[in-house]
């Protein structure tokens, strides 16, 4: 009995192993990051420390986007870094290193073996408030504790400093008083009650915290409470003009403000040295003396003096002069330190600076130390370009494109260029042949299968990056200073007016942005493979954008021209030459707020363009409460390979393909549903609503995909607390009213709408469809998760023509039976390991394999790839035995000539007979 017992407990066991090993999956080791790369960030810097005197040199930070981290002060690279919650949640109000009080006798270094104290403490949110203890070496939390505030909305505006272990929480009341509250830094109890300061004069738009003073300018005067005074008493300090610019606060000096680049005091017991006039302060020490360091960027030079504080003499051994480049933008320097060389003789200084373009730059030793492209962690568009042609091809290129003449003219024009390629390889055998270009010399060069493109990013910032989608390397970088995007929350745009397939004609791509001073529209051109000004560069336009378009390419210099609206209605196309291909353009505005939606027609007449309204379509609902959340139009270069779908008797259902179908969803608060979400498919030539469909008690966040024929959206279901995705598929019906030019103003009868709901057992941050060169390859969706997986997702699964039960018609289809959950099986992350951090977006676009599609997603970090939807059908794997197939075709030909020779004497053996 024991042995059958054990028999069938090793038995079990072998069949749970089994099992276990059969849902394993994963990448062979060669093929990580073979094909993939990510590049990592922490976003622009918000607060920093850096310490050279520790045992583990490191620069502590954190961000504008909620990161707070460690850098190798050597090399730059991240040594940790957590990504706290989103805001407002995460938004760090303070960051506090133990050693770094404006007392420089305050520490609160936590003893070896206790828990108390900290190395880093942070707080971050409002209501509540989290208050947190950090281990620096290996960036863990070491203790935590939260408050909620009793009125939560005035918390928004609260501020935090710390004082000999002392936590203080500042309240202001807005034209009211301030509410002062002081907690143990390490364990949240309160010292005391709160106090309640009377300060009528203060208001949101021009007050600040410096140390323990709360500081208001009023008009030609500071007004300065000390919140650590035993008798509360407003200070009036005289500035003898009214500043021109924000005041700002001056970490490290209690009571020391920036006032118009010179330095200001509000504190009777802190002097400063106001003859001083820089872009940028910052206080630290050398030789146990504190002292004041300023920051100039004259002629592309970045100077750096610094004086001492106590009699504001200067410290020559801290003056650096270095070049900076003009793509890192105005700097701020934000902290220093100085560490003792190994052999004595002098200190060696680590400058940290934070820039306009949104990135962390090192100074030592009279130079760039290192940078990072923090900007890179808010892309906002992307466009991957094809690579120049090598000059063999661009000769073959040119060749293709004369005149074909006669036979003889072609054949003496082959003979020319192929004696020129031979001169060619000849000089350059002996080393007398020209020197290869700069993106040759780069490998900037289009290979067979156009896998190999240049990737262009447009930052938040105006930072533009020309980037190796292959390596990763950045090629150029170009930053676009005082712009920003639109109104109606949109982006600033990167569009491509003219791509590489027009040899010799170089690529031209242009940035559309606002301009921060006066709100008209600015519009920068370039070329996107060397990163150089173009076609005239930075164009200052003298009118607002309120929309835009791209036209079809010019004979001339095969550019697109961009079509703009302004707010005047008026209507406008760069470059000018382009303007009469605006004729007969149609053009739609939708304003958010409001929901309301506008179209136009654009008319070219007497050499003048002008936009004549055509419909309107207000979504706003009878109490216009409905806001519009998400517009989704479908890809213009995307190809519809299929027209239709075949069906199971053989038949076929034909798509309903509308290239100016825009899919528009508005939400509302509602007193029953709580929330409801409005989709609308509107064609944007005709303003007609092709179909409608409402989701109550569901709400944001939504994302859409738009392509083809159907459309997939996600949201978050309120009712049973999940996220859901909607599709739709929409058709003509058995026969098409128009098999060669669609026309929306002859547009056939109301399409066939299928449409299914499935559950995701995830939250989803982005979606975006696959795209192929000729759209023959099956459409994948790429959805993009919170916990910074992407998971790609065959459309078969979200079909919404998945029959309930199996049927013959189904099967016939390939139709899978429908299941409301989705799965998520880890092979279909494409990303495997490498965790996109906050993904916001993801970008595709098609190769120069029908196969292959090329995929760029961006958040905190980028991570860029390659997928297959179809497998890769159209190229060899990559363990094709090569050297087999040849000896089987030497094999096979050898052994034919043999059986050939073998036949023939056999016939004339017979012949003889």
């Amino acid at each position: 009995m024991d042995f059958l017992q054990f028999s069938a407990g090793t038995l079990i066991s072998l069949l749970s192993l089994l099992l276990l090993l059969s849902t394993c999956s994963g990448l062979y080791e060669d093929q990580i990051k073979k094909f993939d790369w990510r590049s990592v960030h922490v976003g622009s810097l918000k607060h920093v420390y850096v310490d050279l005197n520790h045992f583990q040199p490191r620069v502590l930070l954190s961000t504008h986007e909620q990161v707070i981290g460690s850098l190798c002060p050597k090399t730059g690279e991240i040594i940790w870094r957590q990504v706290l919650e989103k805001k407002p949640r995460g938004d760090i109000k303070l960051l506090q290193v133990s050693g770094f009080a404006d007392d420089s006798s305050d520490t609160a270094a936590a003893p070896m073996g206790s828990h108390l104290g900290f190395d880093m403490m942070t707080v971050q949110g409002h209501a509540p408030a989290l208050v947190r203890g950090w281990n620096t070496n290996i960036g863990t939390i070491e203790w935590e504790w939260s408050i909620m505030p009793l009125n939560t909305e005035r918390a928004q505006d609260a501020v935090w400093f710390y004082s000999n272990s002392v936590l203080y929480h500042v309240v202001p009341a807005w034209r009211s008083h301030i509410e002062v509250t002081s907690y143990f830094a390490t364990s949240g109890h309160t010292t005391g009650s709160t106090s309640k300061i009377m300060a009528a004069w203060i208001n949101p738009e021009s007050c600040l915290l410096s140390g323990s003073f709360y500081v208001c300018l009023d008009g030609k005067q500071l007004i300065s409470l000390d919140l650590l005074a035993k008798s509360t008493q407003v200070i009036a300090t005289p500035l003898g003009s009214e500043p021109s610019s924000k005041i700002q606060d001056l970490p490290g000096l209690n009571g020391a403000l920036i006032v118009d680049k010179k330095l200001v005091s509000v504190n009777k017991d802190q002097a400063v040295c106001p003859d001083l006039s820089s872009d940028s302060f910052i206080v630290g020490s050398f030789n146990r003396r504190k002292v004041i360091a300023y920051a100039d960027l004259i002629n592309n030079m970045l100077n750096i003096n610094a004086v001492y504080l106590d009699d504001c003499s200067p410290v020559p051994e801290l003056h650096l002069s270095v070049a900076f480049a003009d793509h890192y933008g105005s700097p701020s320097l934000r902290s220093f330190d100085c560490k003792s060389n190994r052999n004595s003789d002098g200190k060696n200084c680590l400058f940290l600076l934070s820039t306009s373009a949104e990135s962390i730059v090192a100074v030592q030793q009279g130079r760039v130390r290192w940078a990072r492209e923090e900007s890179l962690a808010n892309v906002i568009d992307t466009q991957f370009l094809d690579l120049p042609l090598a000059d063999s091809e661009g000769t073959l290129e040119n060749e293709m494109k004369g005149k074909a003449g006669d036979i003889a003219t072609a054949f003496m024009r082959r003979i020319t260029t192929q004696a020129l390629q031979i001169k060619s390889l000849f000089l350059h055998v002996i080393g007398l042949g020209p020197p290869p270009t700069d993106t040759q010399r780069a490998g900037l060069v289009r290979d067979s299968f156009g896998l190999h493109k240049m990737l262009v990013l447009l930052t938040r910032s105006g930072k533009i990056f020309g980037i190796d989608n292959i390596t990763g390397k950045h090629h150029w970088k170009l930053y676009l200073p005082n712009v920003a995007g639109f109104e109606n929350s949109e982006q600033m745009r990167l569009i491509v007016q003219r791509s590489s397939k027009h040899f010799p004609l170089q690529p031209l791509c242009a940035i559309v942005a606002k301009s921060v001073e006066n709100g008209n529209g600015v519009l920068f051109r370039f070329n996107p493979i060397t990163g150089q000004a173009a076609e005239g560069g930075l164009l200052q336009l003298n009118y607002k954008i309120k929309q835009l378009a791209l036209l079809p390419e010019t004979e001339e210099d095969y550019v697109k021209g961009v079509l703009i609206l302004d707010g005047a209605n008026k209507v406008h196309v760069e470059p000018k030459h382009a303007t009469p291909l605006a004729h007969g353009m149609y053009l739609y505005t939708a304003d958010l707020k409001t929901a309301e939606l506008e179209g136009y027609y654009v008319k070219y007449a007497g050499g003048e363009l002008s936009a004549l309204p055509i419909w309107n379509v207000r979504l706003g609902g009878h109490n216009s409460e409905q806001q519009i959340i998400s517009v989704a139009s479908k890809n213009p270069i995307e190809h519809v390979h299929s027209q239709g779908r075949v069906l199971g008797d053989r038949s076929v259902l034909y798509k309903y393909i509308n290239p100016n179908l825009v899919a528009f969803v508005t939400q509302a608060p509602d007193a029953t549903h709580k929330s409801v979400l409005n989709m609308y498919l509107i064609d944007v030539v005709s303003g007609s609503v092709i179909f409608s469909m409402t989701h109550r008690k569901v709400r944001a966040p939504l994302h859409i995909v738009h392509s083809e024929n159907w459309l997939a959206y996600s949201y978050f279901n309120d009712k049973v607390r999940r996220t859901e995705i909607t599709t739709i598929e929409l058709y003509e019906g058995s026969a098409q009213a128009n098999n060669s030019v669609w026309s929306s103003l002859q547009a056939p009868s109301m399409p066939l709408v299928e449409r299914q709901s499935y559950i995701i057992p995830t939250i989803v941050e982005a979606m975006r469809e696959t795209i192929t060169e000729r759209g023959i390859t099956n459409k994948h969706v790429l959805i993009g998760t919170a916990s910074g997986g992407i998971v790609e997702m065959p459309w078969h699964l979200l079909d919404p023509r998945r029959p309930i039960s199996s049927t013959t018609q189904g099967r016939e289809e390939g139709a899978i039976p429908y299941i409301p959950e989705l799965p998520l099986p880890t092979e279909n992350y494409i990303n495997y390991n490498q965790t996109v951090a906050r993904l916001r977006n993801i970008y595709t676009a098609p190769s120069g394999l029908e196969s292959t599609c090329l995929v760029v997603a961006t958040g905190l970090d980028i991570f860029v790839t390659r997928v297959a939807p179809s497998k890769t059908f159209d190229l060899l794997k990559e363990d094709f035995d090569y050297i087999l197939i040849s000896i089987v075709l030497v094999v096979l030909t050898s052994g034919s000539l043999i059986v050939r020779h073998l036949a023939s004497r056999k016939l004339l053996k017979q012949a003889w007979k």
